[in-house]
């Protein structure tokens, strides 16, 4: 019955705050920290769990930043509310890219989506020129900007890959 299955799922998920809590995660819930999660065990990284920084830094080295980007597959993964105007927001908003020794972009498989299927990896550099061209394009202030698989398969590298 779907009751006692909904039952089970939110048990679980309790079980999984209580536990995230003892390392200071205090929502579980948080859009995207679950696949920031993921991709990090993939990448060997040190998960960032607070909202405004970087989403992990190297193990060794934590000054050493990275920002993680995802989707399912035929997906976009995006940045939010970047900012055109004015220019110290822009440059603030380009900024949450730059401040990165690398970006990476996961794709996750659509049927199985906490189950990652490539991660890719982009200088923060190229990134940072199509976020520049999407806000140059955009007729608001504040825009999404997106990338696809197909552009980070252009621009990046593979440095994960599920078999």
């Amino acid at each position: 019955m779907a009751s006692d299955i909904y039952k089970k799922i939110i048990k679980l998920v309790l079980e999984a705050a209580k536990i995230a809590r003892t390392v200071g995660i205090q929502n579980i819930l948080q859009p995207g920290l679950v696949k920031e999660m993921i991709i990090a065990d993939h990448l060997g990284h040190q998960l960032i769990i607070t909202k405004r920084d970087a989403d992990a830094c190297s193990l060794e080295d934590p000054s050493i930043l990275y920002e993680y980007l995802s989707c399912k597959e035929g997906g976009t993964g995006q940045f939010d509310r970047m900012f055109k105007e004015p220019d110290d927001k822009r440059q603030e908003s380009l900024n949450r890219i730059r401040r990165n020794a690398k970006v990476f972009f996961a794709v996750f498989y659509a049927h199985e989506q906490t189950k990652a299927k490539v991660i890719y990896e982009l200088e923060p550099e190229v990134v940072v020129q199509e976020t520049e061209r999407q806000l140059d394009a955009s007729r608001n202030a504040i825009s999404h900007v997106g990338f696809t698989e197909s552009w980070v398969k252009r621009n990046g590298r593979v440095v994960y890959e599920d078999r």
